[in-house]
């Protein structure tokens, strides 16, 4: 009896948070795959902080800023529309809320479309992930970051699947809150990677 009683504080405080045991586990997830992306921030850092030399990415011959900006501009938009579609499911608009679903996932697509075009075009002109330091270390980031773009993708088409089956509405949203959870955090770590990676200059070192 006491140990129900013990027990009970802590899931009505998360019940009144609106901490479901699955927004719950999407949380532990996000804050265990948060560390990976942190490692691979400080081996970034401190790999090019030791660099004698690193490459200017504002030199066009090296990486192209502008595309990858509109890149970016598209997974913020997708950020949006995510947003769009829960809120439709909690007003029970269940075909906006799979269109806004549909316009987010698209959105996905074109991001990872958009940075295979990349790749191919850096590989062209010779800088393949085994060149050099910065190589190795650009396509770590971005590759794994491309990793839960696709995870995210295909999760959403999940959802998708289920909002256009009639299994979510305004009694039953909770899914589409926890991908937009996952969507969100990756939004968020690609922001961090185009300012690191993108657009803050080499200081301190030479550049080309």
């Amino acid at each position: 009896m006491s140990e129900a009683l013990a027990v009970r504080p802590g899931r009505d405080a998360r019940r009144a948070l609106g901490m479901t045991p699955g927004k719950f586990a999407m949380w532990a997830f996000l804050a265990s795959d948060g560390m990976g992306f942190v490692g691979l921030f400080a081996a970034y850092i401190a790999t090019r902080l030791h660099a004698d030399w690193w490459p200017d990415p504002n030199n066009p011959a090296v990486l192209n800023v502008d595309l990858t900006a509109l890149n970016t501009f598209i997974l913020v938009c997708s950020s949006v529309t995510m947003v769009y579609a829960l809120q439709a499911c909690r007003e029970d608009r269940i075909r906006a809320c799979a269109g806004y679903l549909g316009l987010t996932i698209l959105g996905g697509v074109s991001f990872l479309g958009i940075q295979v075009y990349e790749y191919i075009h850096l590989a062209e002109s010779g800088m393949v992930p085994w060149e050099d330091n910065f190589c190795a270390t650009f396509y770590s980031l971005t590759c794994y970051h491309g990793l839960h773009v696709l995870s995210g993708v295909i999760y959403l088409t999940c959802i998708l699947i289920g909002t256009l089956r009639g299994r979510y509405n305004s009694k039953n949203y909770t899914p589409i809150e926890i991908v937009g959870l996952f969507w969100h955090f990756v939004d968020l770590v690609w922001i961090l990677l185009f300012t690191f990676i993108y657009l803050l200059r080499p200081l301190g070192v030479e550049s080309f």
